[in-house]
């Protein structure tokens, strides 16, 4: 019997099997209307899900209003969203992806520009357009950077609401039907500006020392994992490493994970940097090929624990190699899944797993099938990922 390559054997996260290795990511698309999803999220999800991935992140999706990154990004701080994401859960599940959402808070972030005017704090042109300015919050009055609005520093009843709004918005998600949840604790949002010092200089218990500054973290992931089911899974996005020695370290983010295992959180999803500037910077490194791959290995090998890499994994043999190694359990593709939405069916066929086309949705898969019988037309990529 052949054994299938490592990124198409199934994982199994409790009471959840993702089908193969392959995630994708949380990708903003600042498309949403008052935090509703519409027929955009139901097209750009779903594509995924017939292109053969494992599991389908929506985006980063507010727990509450002020939460938003930007005018555009979705929430689910009230009932009324429940049925936009419901639609993408189910038509995940239909065609054999599990349906995930990331459930966040801007911080610092909330209320810029959507990229494609400029990705930065709101201007002139955009109060024209009708994006209207919010107060931001975070740990401290910080801001981002020069030309950016100073943040209200949360108190801590406010604090306590927040952690609340998460709870409801998980609660949400899986009325929706999400099979998985992650807390996103990276890019410079409200988790990671509690967690870095850089950003947090509060003197209160959520600040300080590095068991402080982790205190809201835990606390967010204690409340979701209470609400979430027992027998399903959580995962948590962080950034490893800010990127300056003065910053948030792998040392750090090898502790959290520690105490997230401890608190049920299945998957650490290790991301790196945005704290300023942009939201993946690369944490003080070159951006190239598997840049970020040590940080899912580090904690992987350190907090025993399961990890997913991600970070400009782009070649089927790549994210092979990664798994191969005990690098990751779980490889997440972003912009490259929008080059190719059915990545994880071409790479199949790249790793000689699916020659017939057996794994494609059988609206396509027959079709496949039979010109490849009948036709010398299909070669597989021979791209070396080292080149």
């Amino acid at each position: 019997m052949t054994t299938a390559p490592h990124l198409f054997q199934p994982l199994t996260l409790r009471s959840v099997t993702s089908r193969n290795r392959v995630v994708i990511s949380p990708m903003c698309q600042y498309s949403a209307h008052d935090g509703h999803m519409d027929d955009w999220h139901s097209v750009h999800l779903g594509r995924f899900a017939i292109g053969g991935a494992g599991i389908v992140f929506t985006e980063a999706t507010a727990v509450q209003k002020r939460g938003r990154i930007t005018h555009g990004c979705p929430g689910l701080w009230t009932d009324s969203q429940i049925p936009g994401h419901a639609r993408i859960a189910q038509f995940a599940l239909r065609n054999g992806a599990l349906p995930a959402i990331q459930l966040g808070h801007a911080g610092r972030k909330a209320g810029m520009q959507r990229p494609w005017y400029g990705n930065g704090p709101l201007n002139e042109a955009d109060l024209a357009r009708g994006d209207m300015p919010w107060t931001p919050v975070g740990p401290s009055p910080v801001p981002v950077g020069d030309g950016w609005p100073v943040p209200h520093a949360l108190s801590k009843a406010d604090i306590s609401a927040l952690i609340e709004d998460y709870a409801s918005a998980a609660a949400r998600a899986l009325a929706a039907g999400y099979k998985i949840a992650e807390v996103h604790g990276a890019h410079g949002y409200l988790v990671h500006s509690f967690l870095s010092p850089l950003s947090n200089k509060r003197t209160d218990e959520y600040g300080g020392s590095l068991a402080g500054r982790m205190r809201l973290a835990l606390e967010i992931t204690e409340k979701v994992r209470a609400v979430w089911p027992d027998d399903l899974p959580l995962f948590f996005r962080t950034s490893a490493v800010d990127g300056t020695p003065e910053g948030w370290s792998l040392d750090d983010t090898v502790v959290l994970a520690g105490e997230l295992k401890r608190l049920g959180v299945e998957v650490m999803d290790c991301s790196s940097s945005g704290i300023a500037g942009a939201a993946t910077a690369g944490g003080g490194q070159k951006r190239q090929p598997g840049f970020q791959v040590p940080y899912a290995a580090r904690v992987r090998r350190d907090a025993g624990m399961t990890t997913m890499a991600v970070g400009l994994i782009t070649h089927p043999q790549q994210a092979e190699t990664i798994l191969a190694e005990g690098s990751a359990d779980l490889i997440a593709l972003g912009r490259e899944a929008l080059v190719d939405p059915n990545w994880a069916l071409h790479a199949a066929r790249d790793l000689g797993h699916d020659p017939l086309y057996e794994t494609w949705p059988q609206q396509a898969g027959w079709w496949l099938a039979g010109r490849q019988k009948t036709s010398d037309f299909y070669q597989p990529e021979t791209v070396d990922p080292t080149a």
